[in-house]
């Protein structure tokens, strides 16, 4: 189901969104998704670059399962998938963000990025889950296979407005979809279970002509005990202040740091403003996302990570880097060790 064919409630709520001008989603500066500068430069080192674009080898990954078996000691653990997948454990509930367990990041089976790994673990392995958060609608944020395998599942899918429809092409079921606009909440497992849309800087779109569709946001998880934020891709942008003070403090945040390039820095964050926008939300343990899994930009494959590794070492800043599918629970002892780093001799 395109959006151009939903109606009733859902369409109702798109056109009243107050981020919706014109008939499309906006960001608040009026920023747009168009590169910046000199596009000569950028195709020069698309095709002409030297970097280091694929790791030398497979990157290694570990076999969540067996730790899935035993409830973390904190009640809070964490376990990184690759790119932007995580699995939430928070309180005994079970949230799994921006599912991509493809090949591919592309409208079609045979081209596109292709993962740098092997899954850690594939969604028939999946403990139960509680929610699946969907951040927007983007390739490698969406990935089609991937949710008509979990909308076989009796979970609750949260999105941002307009995304549902996306999922229903999928194969879920309307009355398992949640679309919120920015700051607007909703509550899950009987109340001990919330997720809030807040802001974010970038854009939408699947194909030719629904550029801006829908409506892509960050996100603040939380239970009794626990508030963390995901935020899903975005570049910098002020009012990340207003979310740390509204939303805040966070036991973890988990920011995109990958596939930044100057040319699109405005709409993604990188390794520096990252750690401007952890600042911005409140600072804390910080761990990075949206790198090591596809080849999205024109850095290194590890570029992201080392890159953020030392600014954060100079600033002090806390990181939790786990290794791909080993569960870690932040609370405990922030696991900082470079492990990318291996690789460069493999």
């Amino acid at each position: 189901m395109s959006l151009s064919a939903a109606a009733g409630p859902r369409r109702e709520r798109v056109n009243a969104s107050l981020q919706r001008k014109d008939g499309k989603f906006r960001n608040p500066s009026g920023l747009g998704p168009g590169l910046k500068g000199d596009r000569f430069p950028v195709l020069k080192d698309f095709f002409l670059g030297g970097a280091r674009r694929k790791p030398p080898a497979p990157i290694p990954t570990f076999d969540p399962r067996e730790p899935w078996l035993s409830a973390p000691e904190t009640q809070f653990r964490v376990t990184w998938l690759g790119h932007s997948t995580l699995l939430l454990e928070l309180d005994g509930l079970r949230i799994l963000t921006d599912p991509v367990f493809g090949e591919r990041v592309s409208p079609v089976s045979f081209a596109g990025p292709r993962r740098f790994h092997a899954v850690p673990v594939g969604i028939d392995a999946l403990p139960k889950l509680d929610a699946v958060l969907l951040s927007h609608d983007h390739f490698d944020h969406l990935c089609a296979g991937s949710m008509q395998q979990l909308a076989r599942r009796d979970v609750t899918f949260v999105t941002a407005l307009g995304v549902g429809a996306r999922l229903e092409s999928c194969g879920v079921r309307p009355e398992r979809i949640v679309e919120l606009d920015w700051h607007e909440s909703a509550d899950l497992c009987g109340g001990s279970l919330r997720f809030t849309a807040t802001p974010a800087q970038h854009f939408s779109g699947r194909g030719l002509g629904d550029r801006n569709d829908t409506l892509w946001a960050s996100w603040v998880i939380q239970t009794d005990r626990r508030r963390v934020f995901f935020s899903g891709d975005t570049g910098l942008f002020p009012e990340m202040a207003d979310i740390g003070r509204k939303y805040g403090p966070f036991d973890l945040t988990m920011l995109e740091v990958g596939a930044f390039h100057p040319a699109w820095g405005d709409i993604h964050l990188g390794p520096d403003n990252g750690l401007r926008a952890h600042a911005l939300l409140g600072g804390g343990l910080l761990l990075p996302v949206h790198w090591g899994t596809f080849d999205l930009a024109l850095h290194a494959w590890d570029d992201p990570a080392e890159t953020l590794y030392e600014r954060a070492k100079a600033e002090r800043t806390p990181l939790l880097l786990p290794k791909l599918g080993v569960p870690v629970e932040p609370t405990r002892e922030p696991a900082e060790a470079p492990w990318w780093r291996s690789m460069q001799s493999t």
